[in-house]
């Protein structure tokens, strides 16, 4: 690790306020398993879990709640709908809003994966950016992707990377 990272993340927050949204038309906050295991990795790593909600696979509500919590949390983080299905349009709704791509984290998601899964990995549209000043995570819904997400990407680095868009 180079000394200028070490410096910044020695000078990131110890806490970072974050969302969580999971995409899907048929889960509950009873049988949402991915992000139940995002807000326990969150809270596990120091991090502050401020909103969660569930919202069906729909772009315009996505984006209505993206907006909606976009400035009142240092870093939204959602699952499901990056799949190429005709329901999967919550990339969509996540991109257009990017006013900073993060390209790196959907390209390093998705090697992670294809050592994990084969070139399956390539069916997915994680992706991340970042929106009025909030980081935005894309991570898939299943509970395997998102753990990937969580403990290689986004846990190592969210600190991080809210320091480095409020210098």
């Amino acid at each position: 690790m180079s000394a200028s990272t070490q410096e910044h993340r020695a000078q990131a927050p110890e806490s970072v306020s974050c969302a969580v949204i999971t995409v899907s038309d048929t889960r509950t906050p009873e049988t949402d398993r991915s992000g139940a295991l995002i807000r326990e990795r969150l809270t596990e790593a120091g991090h502050q879990v401020v909103a969660y909600r569930i919202v069906p696979d729909e772009p315009d509500q996505v984006g209505a709640l993206i907006d909606e919590l976009a400035g009142t949390c240092a870093a939204i983080i959602l699952n499901g709908g990056t799949g190429i299905a005709r329901r999967d349009t919550t990339y969509d709704a996540v991109a257009a809003r990017l006013e900073k791509r993060l390209d790196g984290f959907g390209e390093l998601f998705r090697m992670l994966s294809y050592a994990e899964i084969g070139a399956a990995a390539m069916l997915s549209r994680a992706v991340a950016g970042v929106y009025r000043d909030t980081l935005l995570f894309l991570t898939p819904g299943s509970s395997n992707a998102v753990a990937l997400a969580m403990d290689k990407l986004i846990i190592p680095e969210i600190a991080h990377m809210v320091y480095e868009i409020r210098k």
